[in-house]
């Protein structure tokens, strides 16, 4: 494969809390078969993994920090009406660990996704600000986290309520390929036959928000589908589980993702340059321009 014709390769991480550690073993089997991953773009939990790859941080310490990450790293009690707890904290976790901080520094572009509670749209926060505000914001649960309030006095909550697997956003980079992780898939094994009121409501919840990844899913060129549906969302200390079991999907996908880009460099060889040079135009655009953040 040469680089300089080689196709550029964006990641789509879903949402998904503490099933998000599974996207660290799909990255780390990427990059071991020397899979380049030139964008990110996440949501909720996959904000938080794709964040702290885009800024650098090693993958090893990803790992470590998926193993000793818990709740209460997160959120504490507020007294707030708005939410039962505040999701600070994890602002300032990321800030205290993650080597690089701001969006215009970033060694790879990445994008996090929220939503605007007042009109239920997307925001897009990229390009340029604190990187550890928009993971906190995306991560912002609505109803158990406070909405997190942005400098142009936005209420932002999770980026799972309108695109819980960012593939649009990952696509708005200008990437020839978009690889889309969703750690949802298999939904919640966990509750075997609905047999209760509750179990009826998350089964239902279930189905729209499978409904509602359609269309995102279908936007990408490949999707990595990690067998975590066994797993609670709220279960962080199954880390190296999720981990493994991300590992093992990336794995298994590697053959397809590779033909995927080998078939890209075969089939475009004259035209591919020049429309690589278009895309300074598009590398800036947001899926939903009217709410680009930055």
């Amino acid at each position: 494969m040469v680089a300089a014709t080689r196709p550029t390769i964006a990641l789509a991480l879903s949402g998904g809390a503490a099933r998000g550690m599974a996207h660290v073993g799909v990255i780390r089997a990427l990059t071991e078969n020397k899979i380049p991953i030139d964008y990110i773009a996440g949501t909720s939990a996959g904000s938080l993994v794709g964040g702290a790859f885009a800024s650098g941080m090693p993958l090893d310490q990803i790992e470590d920090l998926g193993r000793k990450m818990r709740w209460r790293d997160v959120g504490r009690v507020t007294m707030s009406r708005l939410g039962v707890q505040s999701n600070e904290r994890l602002e300032q976790y990321l800030r205290d660990r993650l080597p690089v901080t701001r969006f215009e520094d970033l060694p790879v572009p990445f994008a996090a996704v929220a939503t605007e509670l007042k009109t239920g749209m997307a925001v897009v926060l990229r390009d340029q600000g604190d990187v550890p505000f928009a993971i906190r914001a995306s991560c912002a649960i609505p109803g158990w986290y406070v909405p997190v309030t942005d400098e142009q006095g936005r209420q932002l909550v999770d980026g799972g309520l309108v695109a819980v697997v960012p593939a649009s956003v990952a696509r708005s980079f200008g990437a020839d390929i978009v690889i889309a992780v969703d750690v949802n898939a298999e939904g919640a094994k966990f509750l075997g036959p609905t047999s209760s009121v509750i179990g009826v409501v998350l089964q239902s919840m279930l189905v729209v928000q499978k409904t509602a990844s359609h269309y995102q899913l279908s936007l990408s060129d490949f999707v990595i589908r990690p067998h975590v549906g066994h797993i609670r969302w709220d279960e962080m200390g199954r880390a190296e589980e999720l981990m493994t079991a991300g590992y093992t999907a990336g794995t298994e996908s590697v053959p397809e993702i590779l033909a995927l880009i080998d078939a890209a460099v075969k089939s475009q060889p004259r035209w591919y340059q020049l429309r690589r040079r278009k895309k300074g135009d598009v590398k800036r655009t947001s899926p939903f321009p009217e709410i680009l953040a930055h």
